[in-house]
């Protein structure tokens, strides 16, 4: 049954600059469908009557007549009855099949593939379960062992910690998702950068929190600051985006703030520290929790001046994680509070789950064991990532603006025009798949960046850059291909 519905005003902020080259109908119905199959038009909403739709853009009704005809030919669309036309996505398997992975490249996913000797961590980890057996296994703070080297990790890093700040998590979304539901009432605000990463503020409306963007300032290249190499450039636009920040706090009044303050994904861009300590200072000021996700903080290159991380600078909440650092496939995550707070996330936490396996826990305290020697050889990675996309960018697509990021595990490449979407698609055409700009607002806005991960096999990426390279030059009047919807719902 439809329960959603979207009005024409909504729709046309999705969007945003959606005309191409090519005929209006055929350009409005790939804009739609692409909004679909990424999860921005959720299956099943109602889409706005043709002529509701035609008056807000602008158009006549038979061009958009025509697009929702095209949408119900590729069975993006269906009508039901006394509902209009309704969003849907073609009989698409929720998981990608074998033929799929190897069909396609994935470039959604901006993490690192395991680290070599993981199996040796499995090993010792196994080693050690013995000791916890004679217990149920329910654990919904995490065995002691782990909270003990996570808050030590804190502490050698400025910030004093006790295992009792620690709740071992399912990772960063789960914890992400977990404090929002601790903290955000239905009809909240919750204050979000611009452009940031989509599950987090999904985990933020799925709470049922009303978003307020502020936006993230483009920093250029090189480091932000006051810190040694820092431009003027890039010192105003920090200072531009913590007065953007603190302003939206003051005026909107959030009860919770998502933050990404270091190598920001996708922008790839750090907070100061004096930044940081205006924002928290004004949130603290206001009531309105802080979360920094700091799952890639530790992540730098050659970052001109070493991080604590941001409790250090004021009241805030951090989400941590093993995901880029040892392997995605490890779902273990962290949160670092005020013990209050542990309280209230251990009372709301039992309806979701019941705890994080402690083997895979048992694995992770393995792993933070050597997790300088993890991070050395991480950056290594990531140094020869960002030198390749930045190298084969200029060759093989010169008017594209590469930033040199100096860490975490993405760059956010200017492309010139409003054409992320097309590209997106004609990409698939290429065999790749990467996540179009809009992905990472809640407007319809940036249509003019794509992100694009520097953390992956340099072959991999290289063959990716390839793809996008080929789809750039297909962009001039080709017809897009048909997208698989199962490969653009998920980013990492």
């Amino acid at each position: 049954m439809v329960d959603r519905s979207l009005s024409a005003r909504s729709l046309e902020v999705l969007l945003g600059d959606w005309r191409g080259r090519g005929s209006a109908y055929e350009a409005l119905a790939d804009r739609i469908r692409l909004l679909i199959v990424d999860g921005r038009i959720p299956v099943e909403t109602r889409l706005p009557a043709e002529r509701d739709l035609a008056e807000r853009l602008g158009l006549s009704r038979t061009t958009v007549a025509a697009a929702y005809r095209r949408l119900r030919e590729l069975d993006h669309l269906h009508s039901v009855r006394g509902s209009g036309s309704v969003a849907r996505l073609p009989g698409a398997p929720a998981i990608l099949p074998a033929s799929l992975e190897s069909e396609y490249l994935d470039f959604s996913k901006a993490a690192p593939p395991a680290l070599p000797w993981l199996a040796d961590l499995a090993r010792q980890a196994a080693e050690d379960l013995p000791a916890h057996l004679g217990d149920s296994g329910y654990d919904p703070i995490g065995i002691l062992p782990l909270r003990e080297a996570i808050a030590d990790r804190y502490t050698r890093r400025g910030l004093p910690t006790s295992p009792d700040q620690i709740m071992v998590t399912i990772g960063a979304q789960h914890a992400i998702a977990l404090v929002a539901r601790t903290v955000v009432a239905r009809g909240d605000r919750a204050l979000i950068e611009m452009p940031t990463y989509p599950h987090a503020y999904e985990a933020l409306r799925g709470a049922g929190a009303r978003l307020v963007g502020s936006p993230v300032a483009p920093h250029g290249d090189g480091p932000v600051g006051p810190v040694a190499g820092a431009t003027d450039a890039a010192i105003a636009a920090d200072r531009e985006e913590a007065m953007s920040l603190v302003q939206s706090i003051r005026h909107s009044n959030p009860v919770l703030a998502y933050l990404m303050p270091d190598f920001q994904n996708p922008t790839g861009r750090t907070m100061s520290r004096e930044s940081r300590g205006r924002v928290l200072d004004a949130a603290a000021r206001q009531g309105t929790v802080v979360i920094a996700d700091e799952t890639i903080a530790e992540l730098d290159i050659d970052r001109a001046e070493a991080f604590p991380p941001m409790a250090a600078d004021g009241p805030a909440v951090l989400i941590g994680s093993v995901g880029k650092t040892i392997w995605g496939g490890l779902r273990v995550g962290w949160i670092r509070a005020d013990r209050p707070l542990i309280r209230r996330l251990l009372a709301v936490r039992p309806p979701g789950d019941l705890g994080t396996p402690i083997l895979d826990q048992l694995l992770v305290t393995r792993g933070l064991e050597r997790m300088d020697d993890i991070l050395a050889l991480r950056r290594e990675q990531l140094r020869a990532g960002r030198a390749l996309v930045e190298r084969r960018v200029a060759e093989l697509v010169p008017e594209w603006h590469v930033p040199h990021v100096d860490g975490g595990i993405v760059t956010w490449i200017g492309l010139g025009a409003p054409v992320s979407s097309q590209l997106v698609l004609a990409a698939r055409q290429e065999g790749l798949i990467v996540t179009a700009g809009p992905r990472f607002g809640i407007d319809g806005a940036f249509e003019r960046f794509l992100r694009v991960p520097i953390c992956q096999p340099l072959d991999a990426t290289d063959a990716a850059l390839q793809a996008l390279g080929r789809a750039w030059r297909s962009l001039g009047g080709v017809p897009l291909g048909e997208p698989d919807p199962e490969l653009l719902a998920s980013v990492v």
